[in-house]
């Protein structure tokens, strides 16, 4: 068919609290212009994470078709994103749009879902009104992390809705793939319905697994009934993201197909199972006091989680609260990784492999819970950050951590750099020579996707999550909530499901 297919998207996950997102945040993590993101998608380490990836290859295999590339822009989590920085995406996206109006077949997007910018609660909402105000009735497929806060207008302004389902995400290049499968069924003519249910359930991001508990149970639900149902394309369960504190917060049902009849009995049956469980929907995290004896009583290694200070979650990455307990408590063969302290890292570049020197944390300030810290260290190695992930949500993906230091702190390996990035590859510290298997305790910043990428080292049953203080604590007490519905769940008990 030889199908024009433009292709777009803009990706962040962004938490209220934290800092605003700059131009420069996605420069850093994943950037990409016309025929780039085609090159970038075909490559054996794409910068981008595995949506685009998966549909380009996808299309290829298929037979001839006409990639229509404009502009893919995608940053770690972080703060809201500065609105002249989205203006200037917009001005982007409306002009390669614009040179495609009359002359486009399709339209894949790969969005996140928890996106905000400093004037905005529904960026993608916004892109995706573009492309419709612009290219008109097109077949539009969108991808969406399943952390995504998904409003009406979502899932109303597109054709085919794919959420990831696993969590840890693995599945980003499958869900490409499957968006490309969709798009080739609408070149063939076919067209689909969707339906969605939002619930007041505002999960903790510790409580959405998808390999045990509540949530991989519905999903695993939804994936059942979609297989016994000819007409069910596809079923997404979005758990959300808390700390958009947006007005659409709230686990979602979005189920995709060819008969409203099916997916809206569909939709009801999972918003059902949801609040069935919703009292599973809780965290259960472990004091650093309780972590420490933890670790003096087993006779395993144990990975500890800082789910509190998750940069994958617009967590600073530079609390200090568990290392300096840790370190007082003279903690012997531990890693810890990663701080996000560019000052640090630069200075210990300075002093080059060998030197001691005193590393003064968080020199420059931080939020309120990113403490100074001051301990005698020695420059172990050096890198300059460029890291091909080996397992998980980065396997395959060239990152860059920016300048990179192993400082040894006593009996702790801290693992420094300078760009955002949680903690979720063991290449993170295998690049500058730690030996992960020789350690008693590692320590990573990350809520969740540490465990696709560490469960070689640490099953399920040897990871603690600890409660530390920091920007994405799963104990929704300590925010002052703005935006999100009331009531919900677990904030108010009388939160109800009609």
């Amino acid at each position: 068919m030889n199908a024009r297919i433009a292709l777009l998207g803009f990706s962040i996950e962004c938490n209220r609290w934290a800092p605003v997102a700059l131009l420069r945040d996605f420069e850093t993590r994943c950037l990409l212009r016309g025929a780039d993101i085609v090159t970038d998608a075909r490559a054996a380490s794409p910068s981008a994470l595995g949506e685009m990836p998966g549909f380009v290859t996808t299309m290829d295999a298929a037979g001839p078709w006409t990639p229509c590339p404009i502009m893919l822009a995608m940053a770690e989590p972080n703060g809201p994103v500065d609105q002249t920085v989205f203006d200037g995406f917009m001005a982007e996206w409306r002009a390669g749009l614009e040179a495609l109006r009359g002359a486009c077949d399709g339209v894949y997007a790969v969005l996140h879902g928890a996106g905000l910018t400093t004037g905005l609660s529904d960026p993608e909402a916004a892109l995706q009104a573009l492309v419709r105000e612009i290219l008109g009735d097109v077949p539009f497929i969108c991808g969406y992390d399943l952390h995504g806060n998904i409003s009406a207008e979502n899932v109303a302004l597109n054709d085919a809705f794919v959420g990831y389902r696993t969590n840890p995400h693995v599945d980003m290049r499958p869900r490409g793939a499957e968006a490309a499968q969709l798009m080739l069924r609408m070149l063939a003519g076919e067209r689909f319905i969707r339906a969605h249910r939002r619930l007041p359930i505002m999960a903790p991001t510790v409580s959405m697994l998808t390999a045990q508990g509540p949530y991989a149970e519905v999903i695993n639900l939804g994936q059942a009934r979609a297989a016994e149902t000819p007409s069910i394309a596809n079923v997404s369960v979005m758990g959300g993201f808390a700390y958009g504190d947006t007005p659409f917060n709230g686990m979602t049902i979005v189920v995709t197909g060819t008969e409203q009849q099916a997916a809206d009995t569909l939709a009801d049956e999972l918003a059902q199972a949801c609040w069935e469980r919703r009292e599973r929907f809780v965290a259960r995290l472990t004091s650093i006091a309780d972590a420490l004896a933890g670790l003096a009583a087993s006779p395993l290694p144990l990975a500890f989680a800082d789910v509190a200070d998750n940069p994958g979650g617009g967590g600073s990455g530079n609390t200090m609260e568990i290392l300096r307990a840790f370190h007082a408590a003279a903690v012997q063969a531990a890693a810890f990784g990663c701080i996000i302290d560019a000052e640090l890292a630069a200075e210990a570049h300075g002093l080059g492999v060998g030197a001691t020197f005193t590393a003064r944390f968080n020199r420059g300030g931080g939020d309120a819970f990113s403490k100074p810290f001051v301990a005698e260290a020695v420059v172990r190695a050096l890198s300059d950050g460029q890291v091909t992930g080996r397992r998980g949500l980065y396997g395959g993906v060239a990152m860059n951590l920016g300048a990179t230091a192993w400082l040894q702190i006593g009996g702790i390996a801290v693992v420094v750099i300078s760009n955002r990035a949680q903690c979720a590859d063991p290449a993170f510290f295998e690049h500058l020579g730690i030996d992960l298997t020789a350690m008693r305790a590692v320590v990573v910043k990350s809520r969740g996707h540490f465990r696709a990428g560490f469960d070689e080292l640490f099953p399920h049953e040897r990871v603690v999550e600890v409660d530390g203080p920091g920007l994405t604590s799963p104990i929704f007490q300590r925010f002052d909530w703005k935006h999100i519905p009331r009531p919900m769940l677990p904030l108010d008990a009388e939160a109800f499901w009609p």
